[in-house]
């Protein structure tokens, strides 16, 4: 896999790279994400089954990784592994992110009017996991983003806060955002007016975007052409661009995208990948792969070439934002 500079920033990283949300806890809203675990949630069982993860991408070529605070143990889990495997820093790219606490206490459920993780863009909640995000990634943390930043938490108007953000970009660490929903592009569009001595805050914005939800598109080219790094997530939209996806509301998609799939001797999600891969804003399409047959399947990507007749056939799949969002809120946690 060759590797790039993500931006202006000077890091390297690998097209395809590696996010921990659904290794490192038991629940997620990945689509057939128990299976996945086999539906074992012994914490040095996750952690071996993590380890075996990481080896398979690191061994395919893979050198960027992302974790986050609410990731359950993911930091803790990719910490000891690139320790273990004695990997040094300039070897690999980390990115890591805080705003969010992890609340499900280790369960798959949890009950009536709990939440799996608590939202809290605070100075506060900033310097604590910031404090423990570097415990356990040390050296190797290279980029830390606001997790989820939205126009709501005021986040992105909190001076304070974007004063100590800067003063860690100074000591070397890449500061960053990612963005969620409908209003995705508005805060990315705010995020690049923030300036801090004179110099961009941010180097780095991370955001959904596949075959289903492309409402960033024009924002995310803005921000390459202006030297920001740009992350895809979820762009298996958490599973649905998979052979999981079984609803019967999606099947005439699902039918089509495995006719082309089938003619181009490659998978659904190989195929999905590979579009967002092509876009020209794209620095790195993060594999939210739980198993190593999966990370395997995601990264034959590379091998598709996209065409114009395959951006044909798939152009009618957008669905409006509301609609996505809608759809992905009521995606179960398993």
């Amino acid at each position: 896999m060759q590797q790039s500079t993500f931006g202006k920033s000077g890091l390297t990283v690998t097209p395809i790279g590696l996010g921990l949300a659904a290794l490192g806890r038991p629940g997620y809203i990945n689509l057939g994400h128990a299976d996945d675990l086999e539906h074992n949630y012994e914490i040095a069982a996750m952690q071996s089954h993590t380890y075996q993860v990481l080896d398979a991408a690191w061994e395919n070529g893979v050198r960027y990784f992302d974790a986050a605070r609410s990731y359950g143990r993911a930091e803790s889990f990719l910490g000891a592994w690139l320790a273990d495997r004695r990997i040094k820093p300039i070897q690999v790219s980390v990115g890591s992110k805080w705003g969010y606490r992890y609340s499900a206490d280790w369960q798959v459920e949890v009950e009536e009017g709990s939440a799996h993780e608590v939202k809290e863009h605070s100075m506060a909640m900033f310097q604590l996991q910031m404090l423990e995000s570097r415990a356990f990634l040390g050296d190797h943390l290279d980029l830390y983003q606001i997790h989820s930043a939205t126009l709501e938490s005021k986040v992105l108007e909190n001076e304070e806060l974007l004063e100590e953000l800067a003063g860690l970009r100074e000591g070397g660490i890449l500061i960053g955002l990612t963005v969620s929903g409908e209003k995705q592009a508005q805060v990315i569009e705010r995020a690049l007016e923030i300036e801090i001595d004179g110099k961009r805050l941010f180097s780095s914005v991370q955001a959904t975007w596949n075959l289903l939800e492309r409402s960033t598109t024009a924002i995310l080219n803005a921000a390459h052409q202006a030297g920001v790094g740009v992350i895809i997530k979820e762009a298996l939209a958490n599973g649905r661009l998979t052979s999981l996806n079984r609803d019967s509301a999606f099947a005439e998609k699902r039918e089509r995208l495995d006719r082309m799939a089938s003619e181009l001797d490659t998978t659904i999600d190989a195929l999905a990948l590979a579009a967002v891969l092509r876009q020209p804003f794209v620095d790195v399409v993060l594999s939210g792969a739980a198993r190593v047959e999966h990370l395997e399947s995601n990264l034959k990507a590379l091998e598709v070439m996209w065409s114009d007749w395959m951006a044909e056939e798939t152009a009618d799949l957008v669905e409006d934002p509301q609609q996505y969002w809608h759809i992905r809120s009521q995606l179960a946690w398993n």
